[in-house]
Parts: structure tokens; C-alpha cells; sequence
């Protein structure tokens, strides 16, 4: 790899998002982009390090671990230059990767989710460098916690950082993440958690037999049915404080039967369950399993189920940290934000278990989408945020 330039002043976050997305960095290609950050946050001081991990049956991932100063308090800003696919490119108007300004947007894969915001991150940064340079430095840290792998299987990127960091006794105080969390407007909301998800695969076991002889086979169809109905009617909870109530969801039921006169020998079912904090993924799998054990004892035959947590519910209770957020975003963009646990999982889940963290960022409703795009001034004005943040953190307003 070429040795970095360094970069001209200032650190435009347009120029550095434009730059990021023209690195083609689907998941898990790097693709060039962490040379790009590293080439801004090297000669500001950052140490930075790529962490490199792999795991059977994953592609191996590089991903960016960038740090400036030792001591604490440590901020951690994190995020992925990982994207999604374009998918069908002829449904994009522009280059996915062209990054392209027309109209006042940069439309580009990663525009919205979330290389803008990344660049926000090192424009952010750089400021606050910069400014405590002339006051001979400030006491604390900065990090950049970047991953190749949020939009793939998230095996080989921000656990194993995390997991990497704790091992050699590195402390994260507080933590952004720079999801796109906006909805209309750029600071309407940020979040303070999000809600748990697990995965169920349910199999309802029978005998495989012709339809004019059932007293030979066994229907596992009927009991099937009956447990997804029982899951189905169960109230979780009515929601708390600050979540959402939990909801049952079936995505999907199937015999492969491609047959009118056979009985299945067996039914599936998959399903999703959305979960607050009332609940762990541990405790819905008793829950689920125990229905399913009341329908086999009532009606016979067996199951087989199985579940897997993409991730637990968490909050980060509301306190000085996400006040000094919330009143960043207001002093820059004139937007009070809603502290929200709405929307789906994010790095954040893994993040939870070692410092406090919430998410900020540009509005989503382009993300993962053809025509994939962000308001330059909004991106702009995200940076912004970033460095009003950082301007309280270190200047104690997080106790």
C-alpha cells in the first residue's frame, strides 16, 4: 500500500465522505477506505492500527482501530466503512460509487449508511486537535472504532476489537456511533438503546403418509399451527419507559409439499421476536420451548427448535452523556432530538457491555437503497455535532 499523503487543511467531511466512497468497500472488502482515514488522523497524531481478524467458515476482515492519547476519559467515536451491495444497478441514477453531488446530495453507496458520517467523525476530530493544540493538549482520549464487517456476519469486526482492546486493558468511557439515526431531519432523534432480536427455527415433527390412510401417517401440520397460534397470542408486555412492547413474528411457514395427497412428514416455521429489556434472549427461549412442550403434550408428536440471539436489548439510561449529546444537537442544528430505542440492531449491541453508548447520525431513509444519498449541508452540519460534543466532553460536562 502507498505511504499516506497528507492531507491539505481544512478537513472538509464533503471531501473526506467523497473520498470514502469511492473506495467500492462492500463487505467485507476494505477496499481502500481505512487507508483514507488513516491518511487524515496520521498526521494529526492518531496511532493507528489495523486489526485483522478471521474465523472459520467467515471471510477474514480488516478493520481500523485509531487512538490519540492515553489517558482518560476515552471517547470513543464508531462506526463501519463496510457497505451493502448496490444490488440492481440499473435502478441507480448515479454511480454507486461515483459519489456524485447533484442538487445539494451526495448520492453514492455509503452516502447515508455511513461513510458521511465517518468522515464527520475525522473532520470532528481534527478541530478539536487542532484546538487544543494551542493550550498545550487536553487530558483524555479520542478513538475511532472502525469495522469491515457491520453489514456482514459481525464476527470478525467490533467484538473481536472490543474483546482485543479489553485484553490489553484499554478503557472506553463513552461511546457514539454514527448510525444513521436521524428520520426527517438531521437531529430529530438519537438513540439510547435498541431492542434485542432473536431467530427461531421451529420444526414440527410427524409421519409422512397418504391423505386416504391419515391413521397411518401422522399430521404434523395441526400442531405445527397450534403452537405458532399460542406464540402468536401471547402478550410479551405492554413496553416500558422507554421501549416499544416486544412482538412475536412468523416470517415464514412450509411443508415442501409439493403434493395434494400426501401428509408432510414434517412443518417449519421461522420467526423473529423484537425484545425490550423485560426479556433476555435466554428467557424467550424457555418461553418458547415451554409452549411448544404444553402443544406436544396435549396433541403428541415432537419438535425441534432452534433459536439464536443476534443481540440483547440494552439502554443507556438517560444522564450526562445523553444530555450533552442531546444539547449538542440542538445548539447546532435548532432540533430538540427524541431519545429513541426504535429501529432495528446495530454494533451498538456489542458495545453496550463495555462502555455507555448512544447513537447519532444522518437521516436513513435512503440507506441500503438505490439512489443511496445525504444532504451535503447536513453532513456538514453532523460534523458540527461531532465537534460540539467533543467540546463538552472534554470540557466536563459528562460526570
Amino acid at each position: 500500500m502507498n505511504a499516506p499523503q497528507t492531507p491539505s487543511r481544512p478537513y472538509d467531511p464533503l471531501a473526506i465522505a467523497v473520498e470514502l466512497i469511492r473506495c467500492p468497500s462492500v463487505t467485507p472488502a476494505e477496499a481502500g477506505s481505512l487507508g483514507v482515514l488513516e491518511k487524515y488522523l496520521a498526521p494529526l497524531g492518531f496511532r493507528c492500527e489495523r486489526m485483522r481478524f478471521s474465523a472459520e467458515g467467515t471471510p477474514d476482515v480488516d478493520n481500523l482501530y485509531a487512538r490519540i492519547g492515553t489517558e482518560a476519559p476515552h471517547f470513543c467515536f464508531a462506526g463501519h466503512t463496510d457497505v451493502v451491495p448496490v444490488g440492481e444497478a440499473s435502478a441507480w441514477t448515479a454511480d454507486p460509487f461515483g459519489a456524485e453531488i447533484r442538487g445539494g446530495r451526495l448520492y453514492g453507496r455509503g452516502a447515508a449508511d455511513m461513510k458521511s458520517a465517518v468522515a464527520a467523525f475525522a473532520a470532528a476530530a481534527e478541530r478539536i486537535v487542532r484546538f487544543y493544540a494551542s493550550k498545550g493538549g487536553f487530558k483524555g482520549s479520542i478513538s475511532l472504532l472502525i469495522t469491515g464487517d457491520e453489514e456482514g456476519p459481525s464476527i470478525n469486526g467490533t467484538v473481536k476489537m472490543l474483546q482485543a482492546l479489553a485484553a490489553r486493558g484499554e478503557t472506553i468511557d463513552h461511546c457514539l456511533v454514527g448510525e444513521p439515526t436521524s428520520v426527517e431531519r438531521l437531529g430529530d432523534m438519537a438513540k439510547i438503546g435498541r431492542r434485542g432480536s432473536i431467530n427461531g427455527w421451529l420444526t414440527a415433527e410427524g409421519t409422512q403418509g397418504h391423505v386416504a390412510y391419515p391413521h397411518l401417517a401422522d399430521n404434523p401440520v395441526p400442531r405445527l399451527l397450534e403452537m405458532l397460534r399460542r406464540l402468536d397470542a401471547h402478550v410479551l408486555d405492554e413496553g416500558t419507559d422507554h421501549f416499544q412492547p416486544s412482538n412475536f413474528e412468523i416470517t415464514s411457514v412450509d411443508v415442501g409439499n409439493t403434493a395434494t395427497n400426501v401428509i408432510p412428514g414434517s412443518a417449519r416455521a421461522v420467526f423473529n421476536v423484537r425484545f425490550n429489556d423485560l426479556h433476555t434472549g435466554a428467557s424467550l427461549d424457555r418461553w418458547m420451548r415451554s409452549v411448544c412442550d404444553a402443544v406436544t403434550a396435549e396433541m403428541g408428536g415432537s419438535y425441534t427448535l432452534k433459536t439464536v440471539t443476534s443481540g440483547e436489548a440494552f439502554l443507556t439510561a438517560p444522564g450526562s452523556f445523553s444530555a450533552l449529546i442531546a444539547r449538542s444537537i440542538e445548539k447546532v442544528t435548532g432540533i430538540t432530538p427524541e431519545l429513541s430505542t426504535t429501529g432495528g440492531t446495530s454494533d451498538a449491541r456489542f458495545i453496550r457491555a463495555y462502555a455507555p453508548v448512544v447513537e447519532f447520525g444522518l437521516p436513513n431513509a435512503t440507506m441500503h437503497k438505490a439512489d443511496e444519498n445525504a444532504d451535503v449541508n447536513e453532513i456538514a452540519r453532523l460534523a458540527d455535532v461531532y465537534e460540539e460534543i467533543l467540546r463538552g466532553y472534554f470540557g466536563g460536562a459528562v460526570s
